[in-house]
């Protein structure tokens, strides 16, 4: 079995779980002599970097590994890094190894006929599902109420965005932020969990972060993630010391190295992976073990298409380290469309598809519909 071809599709589709705004992705599917076709992703999200990963995919990564055995996934990994060495320390080069990687592995799972766990061996057999949303409505009356519903429909814990597009004034008022954690906890009860995400939405100095997650604290919440941009490494350290609330981070890191970095500041708890980012599953991979010889916590970060949740889920059910699992609560085109048996959870529990390969294979109709030329 040889590589053959490697198709990229660059979709754009309206997601009601960011306000209906759109968003984009870039699928890759790689196929072989043999039929098996495997597929991955690379969130490149813009126009611009959306193109740039095309390139170096049909350019680069396509031309160097076409022939090769895709089941020696390791190898081609490898290849891909020497090939982008001069500009492939993160960013968009890691972006486009992601997907390929993500493909072979999805290949290589499908040739043996297993689920895609299986070539590691599963650590859970299943994960507790989180809603990861952002917090777009009005008041904070509609938000709780919206966040609630999904509690009742099983989900086990959120993850609150703040400072994403829409109505709500979240992440952009400090008050707001905590009143609508008082609020959230008031309904749901002791057991939900509530994890915080500032993000890129909002901007704290170190005081403000200080005050805001002690305040948010005494309604236990069960981590503050991104609170300062990744360069701010001391206030990160001196937030840990001032807070009992554990730091999560990690979210724009691309490489295995950036992650070993975190872990030798001490400043993290909770590291989010992204294996369309972060060098694929392989790369996942490679992180993911560091973090767990350092007793840390593993968080998927699977907000995309079926393709990136599939993938992430597998990773995440072979790491020890993981504890949950997010999905976005709202059914979108790239979540429920996209593939024909969507993966959701049960009982607030996720567990891998049943299928060989990471289990998300896209449906032609909508690489048709959602897709688009740049």
């Amino acid at each position: 079995m040889r590589i053959t071809a490697m198709t990229p599709h660059v979709l754009r589709w309206p997601e009601p779980n960011d306000f209906g705004h759109d968003r984009m992705t870039v699928l890759l599917s790689v196929e072989t002599g043999v039929g098996t076709r495997g597929w991955g992703e690379a969130i490149a999200m813009w126009p611009e970097a959306c193109r740039a990963v095309v390139a170096i995919i049909e350019e680069g990564f396509a031309p160097l590994l076409k022939g090769r055995d895709p089941t020696d996934v390791q190898a081609c990994w490898e290849a891909m890094k020497a090939q982008s060495w001069w500009y492939g320390e993160g960013g968009i080069a890691s972006f486009a190894l992601s997907a390929v990687d993500m493909a072979l592995w999805d290949i290589a799972a499908k040739e043996r006929g297993v689920p895609l766990v299986e070539l590691w061996g599963a650590e859970h057999d299943a994960m507790p599902a989180c809603a990861s949303l952002h917090v777009n409505q009005a008041t904070i009356e509609q938000s709780v109420s919206e966040i609630a519903a999904h509690f009742a429909d099983g989900f086990r814990s959120t993850k609150l965005g703040l400072g994403k597009r829409g109505l709500s004034k979240a992440g952009r008022d400090p008050d707001y932020d905590v009143r609508l954690v008082a609020a959230l906890r008031a309904a749901v009860g002791p057991e939900g969990g509530i994890m915080v995400d500032a993000g890129n939405g909002t901007v704290w100095d170190l005081d403000t972060a200080i005050r805001t997650v002690n305040r948010m604290a005494e309604h236990d919440i069960a981590w503050i993630e991104e609170p300062f941009h990744p360069s701010r490494v001391a206030d990160h350290l001196a937030l840990k010391a001032a807070v009992p609330v554990p730091i999560a981070a990690g979210e724009r890191e691309w490489q295995a190295a950036g992650y070993r970095r975190w872990l030798d500041t001490g400043a993290i708890e909770i590291f989010g992976i992204d294996p369309a980012r972060v060098e694929g599953v392989t790369g996942f991979r490679q992180a993911a073990a560091a973090i767990e010889k350092a007793g840390k916590t593993v968080n998927a970060h699977a907000w995309s298409t079926a393709v990136l949740t599939g993938a992430s889920l597998h990773l995440s059910l072979a790491s020890k380290a993981a504890r949950l699992f997010e999905l976005k609560p709202l059914p979108g085109p790239m979540q429920f469309d996209l593939i024909d048996e969507p993966i959701w959870h049960e009982n607030g529990l996720v567990a891998a598809p049943p299928r060989p390969g990471h289990g998300a294979e896209p449906r032609q109709a909508m690489l048709e519909k959602y897709g688009l030329k740049l």
